[in-house]
């Protein structure tokens, strides 16, 4: 499955509130800013909206309350193709590009869908991050990222001359 995501921002707090468009804003988002940890503009977290809009869903996680509210960016993902698809199928992209977007970048606050990946599921999945994508990397494989069925490939298996003509598995 290959799911385009389109990204905008940054946006702040307060201009999230006129992002109300109940057609077209869904999909997932990323939050950046203060980490006593990290350090500054960092990427904190990145959720999804499936049955709200972001002018919704992101007040309810109250990041106005962290340390440095003036700073905390927001950047919305909003998703494209070709062909028209249905609720279930966008629903279904939404939730796979959470999982193997948190997966692939760790930001400091999810914790909760790195454990809950199904590989077969994503096993298939492809993103393609566009446009304003931050830190994001531009394209996110289910194969690199989640799937065990390349661990046997080791540096046991560099190829060197000999190996130019057979063929391997």
């Amino acid at each position: 499955m290959d799911i385009h995501i389109f990204w905008e921002g940054p946006i702040t707090l307060k201009e999230l509130a006129e992002k109300d468009d109940k057609n077209r804003d869904y999909g997932v988002y990323q939050i950046y800013g203060h980490h006593p940890l990290y350090g500054s503009d960092v990427l904190l977290y990145i959720g999804c909206v499936k049955n709200r809009t972001f002018a919704q869903r992101i007040p309810e996680e109250k990041w106005d309350d962290r340390p440095d509210p003036n700073n905390t960016q927001i950047y919305i993902g909003r998703f494209a193709g070709r062909n028209r698809i249905t609720q279930e199928v966008w629903d279904k992209q939404i939730e796979h590009a959470e999982k193997l977007l948190i997966y692939a970048h760790k930001p400091a606050f999810n914790t909760q869908n790195t454990k809950s990946l199904s590989e077969s599921d994503l096993l298939e999945c492809r993103i393609y991050n566009w446009e304003s994508h931050r830190d994001l990397f531009p394209e996110v494989s289910g194969r690199r990222f989640v799937t065990s069925k390349f661990e046997h490939i080791s540096t046991d298996h560099i190829y060197d001359v000999s190996d130019a003509s057979r063929v391997i598995d």
